[in-house]
């Protein structure tokens, strides 16, 4: 008699090769939040019907409520695609207040001309941040770290005290509202939602898009490639100091005035919804739709916890906090997939 010898298979290698070509998606971590969005979304309206949490008007608070946010978080993911970073952004939108509130209030500017005037400094000082990061060859983390100090700073240099801001000019733009039948949009709403498409537009369809996912997703090939990476290193951080200065207009709408500790911390707001969108911290992958779910996500967690009332607001850092963990664990296992 002869045994016949059989060569036992794996039940599990099916699944294996699934879960790797998942972890090698990198739309991941994109359809992760897109999905952990909608799922409390649902557990909101199941939770909060009878509080009017299903109102038309609730979602679009979203975007008015958090708009400046998405602009300042925008600027940051080309940033951060880039394989940078800036924490500077809360400063300069700090800044962006009180230089906004001291010449509309103290210098009897018009709301049109300062407006310009605040792009440009803000541009500028993300333009010089790059320029030193390029070519001095220093960590971006250090030298936006002095950008946070240098702008807060000169917060303080223009006054030391909050700045009301009564120009009915500003106020009449803070109150604007695009009625959407259902809803309406303030125009602060409507400003980030105009420069998230033009962001999506450009890292998608554009050379210096590529050119960023290039130079993030590996430096030195894009140095051999001939790429400018010089030129689109400093025209990232430029864009990043333009979308704060931007983001600050926004919050000195929302709220009418300019204050040494506007956006304190910021920045960290700004880095966690890019992260949670999905945008890998090491650069070259990522989506700026996912940024936007990233927003949607800490905003809808201020409306619940609004809605529980029970809740301290700290709770919102608490849950930051918590899918900021699990979305770099996610990064860190696309990455150990792509290695191996």
């Amino acid at each position: 008699m002869s045994a016949t010898t059989q060569t036992p298979t794996a039940p599990d290698s099916r699944t294996t090769s699934k879960a790797a070509q998942l972890l090698g998606d990198r739309r991941l971590p994109v359809l992760v939040t897109a999905t952990l969005f909608l799922a409390m979304y649902i557990a909101g309206l199941s939770r909060y019907q009878n509080y009017g949490f299903g109102e038309p008007q609730v979602f679009l608070n979203l975007f008015i409520d958090n708009g400046y946010l998405l602009v300042a978080a925008v600027g940051a993911t080309f940033v951060i695609m880039s394989g940078g970073i800036d924490l500077s952004v809360g400063s300069v939108i700090g800044f962006t207040t009180m230089f906004t509130a001291w010449l509309v209030e103290r210098q009897g500017l018009p709301i049109l001309v300062v407006i310009p005037m605040a792009l440009a400094v803000g541009a500028l000082g993300g333009f010089l941040m790059g320029y030193v990061i390029h070519n001095f060859e220093i960590q971006p983390f250090i030298v936006t770290l002095a950008g946070l100090f240098l702008f807060r700073g000169l917060c303080l240099v223009i006054s030391k005290e909050s700045i009301a801001i009564g120009d009915a000019s500003v106020s009449s733009m803070a109150q604007a509202q695009a009625s959407l039948g259902v809803g309406f949009l303030s125009v602060g709403a409507i400003v980030a939602l105009v420069v998230l498409a033009v962001a999506f537009y450009v890292l998608h369809y554009t050379p210096f898009g590529r050119r960023v996912y290039a130079i993030g997703g590996n430096e030195q090939s894009a140095l051999l490639m001939g790429l400018p990476q010089g030129g689109t290193k400093i025209a990232v951080y430029t864009v990043s100091g333009f979308c704060s200065a931007l983001a600050g207009l926004l919050f000195t709408l929302y709220i009418q005035s300019g204050d040494p500790l506007h956006a304190t911390g910021m920045e960290l707001d700004a880095i966690a919804a890019v992260v949670i969108g999905g945008t890998l911290l090491t650069g070259g992958s990522g989506y700026v739709l996912g940024t936007l779910f990233g927003v949607l996500v800490l905003g809808l967690i201020k409306s619940i916890i609004q809605f529980e009332g029970t809740l301290s607001s700290w709770w919102t850092k608490i849950a930051t906090g918590v899918l900021l963990c699990a979305f770099i664990l996610i990064q860190r296992a696309m990455t150990a997939r792509k290695k191996a």
